[in-house]
């Protein structure tokens, strides 16, 4: 079982044939409401490769609150740890344009998550294989998520995004999985030196062209799988649901890095966050494609 603390979000999509630039206004050609948020996302992704789901977050009483408890709950997520606030769910405004995206996160309901609502969920994360963590919460309840989830010697994945609100304390993750952006904001252009000192946990996801990673004696380059990119939202909570899975059944750093690229670049063929995120067959294909 994989436990998700993290964000919930209504995703509100624009798409733009160019981004604007300051001052400027364009015409847009799509406007949509998907389910998102980091949290939610990476529960989808790893629950459709077959694992059993818990998340813990925040939804607020709106329309949006209901509709992304349905949907979480269509993925047969167990949704008993989240939480439902008098306030605003939490939103994301994506603004696409040829594939590529630009995100402001409105947090909303996700910020009144707090320590005593991890408390109520210690059973769970002791009976869990492997938690996720993200950024989106407030940074006192990811550190102790992440505190809570060591002393009951729980795996934890600690997804560094947004990079602003890491810690020094969060190092202690037992797997760190930045984006090449997020990793040039934690440890400067010289990133690369970083993986040395986490041997077999930190990757670094490098879009399209795969991710790479230190294996204790020297650089890895995990290559990426050939896509044709339409909505690259989600690509990287693909890469950590799908990574989570396989190092909670046993796969080693490699493979399961390679799962998880594999499973990221089948997400970016279809649209939405959650739209594209593949099945466990859908994977496997990939992967025996490119041998």
């Amino acid at each position: 079982m994989i436990t998700v603390v993290g964000s919930i979000n209504m995703d509100l999509v624009v798409g733009t044939e160019r981004f604007p630039k300051q001052g400027e206004t364009v015409l847009g050609n799509l406007y949509t409401t998907v389910p998102g948020g980091k949290g939610a996302n990476q529960a989808v992704a790893a629950a459709r490769l077959g694992d059993q789901v818990h998340i813990v977050g925040a939804v607020g009483s709106d329309a949006f609150g209901t509709q992304l408890l349905d949907g979480l709950e269509k993925e047969q997520i167990n949704t008993q740890g989240v939480k439902k606030t008098n306030g605003a769910s939490g939103i994301a405004n994506i603004l696409l344009s040829e594939g590529d995206n630009r995100i402001i996160v409105v947090p909303g309901a996700n910020h009144e998550l707090t320590k005593s609502d991890i408390d109520a969920q210690k059973k769970v994360i002791e009976k869990s294989s492997l938690v996720i963590l993200q950024l989106e919460l407030p940074i006192p309840v990811v550190e102790y998520t992440l505190q809570l989830a060591k002393e009951l010697g729980v795996p934890v994945i600690l997804n560094p995004a947004p990079a602003g609100g890491f810690t020094e304390a969060m190092k202690q993750a037992d797997f760190l999985t930045p984006n090449e952006t997020e990793a040039e904001e934690l440890f400067g252009t010289n990133w690369e030196l970083e993986l040395e000192r986490y041997p077999n946990r930190m990757v670094v996801t490098l879009g399209k062209n795969g991710a790479r990673y230190f294996d204790g004696d020297k650089h890895v380059t995990v290559e990426g799988f050939p896509t044709q990119a339409v909505d690259t939202t989600g690509a990287g909570d693909t890469f950590n649901g799908a990574l989570a899975v396989a190092l909670a059944e046993g796969s080693e750093f490699k493979e399961a890095v390679r799962f998880a690229n594999a499973a990221a670049s089948l997400s970016v063929e279809k649209f939405g966050a959650q739209g594209g995120m593949p099945n466990r067959t859908e994977v496997v294909s990939r992967m025996e494609a490119a041998k």
